[in-house]
């Protein structure tokens, strides 16, 4: 009776074998994120992609293999671990975000209109808009200012993506995360 593939997969990724570490996510990645997409509601789709939370549960994997904390005989086991892993870290996530969204609130678009009614910003305006840059530029760490830059250039969040290498959802993530850190949340 030949070996299960997944099976032998399992005893070379305890075994710390890179290859089968990555062959075991390709294996298990579209099932945690069909899950996750199912579970996630549309204002926690604005914070994070399920890509973001496999990846961490995957990282978090792959740390317990290296430090012997986990085995798994069958590949049913890892799939049951896996699942409950990824289903507490999206309520975790959920959790951590739960304060913030509580807070957000949509532009009221008349109160907009009437802020860019007149075009011309005067000097104590543009001296104002400076301060805030330098602000943002303060709580922005070092590898997030190109994203930022790129963002006060007034490029959409794809430009962003396309030209950092991020993908479009870790982009509007480090953005909204800067913003409420600047809100003081």
């Amino acid at each position: 009776m030949t070996e299960d593939p997944l099976e032998t997969l399992l005893a070379r990724l305890a075994q710390g074998d890179e290859q089968a570490a990555e062959r075991v996510f390709r294996t298990y990645e579209p099932v945690l994120r069909m899950m996750v997409r199912r579970k996630i509601t549309p204002s926690l789709r604005t914070r994070f992609d399920s890509i973001d939370i496999v990846q961490s549960v995957w990282g978090q994997l792959l740390d317990g293999f290296r430090e012997g904390r986990w085995h798994f005989d069958t590949p049913q086991e890892l799939r049951a671990f896996l699942m409950t892993a990824t289903r507490n870290r999206l309520i975790d996530h959920a959790r951590r975000e739960r304060s913030s969204l509580d807070r957000e609130r949509p532009f009221d678009r008349k109160h907009l209109e009437s802020l860019f009614a007149d075009a011309s910003i005067p000097v104590d305006g543009q001296i104002q808009a400076d301060e805030l840059w330098q602000k943002l530029l303060a709580l922005c760490p070092p590898q997030h200012r190109p994203l930022l830059e790129l963002k006060r250039q007034g490029l959409p969040l794809a430009a962003i993506a396309e030209r950092t290498g991020l993908h479009e959802s870790s982009v509007r993530r480090v953005l909204y995360e800067l913003a409420d850190r600047f809100a003081g949340g």
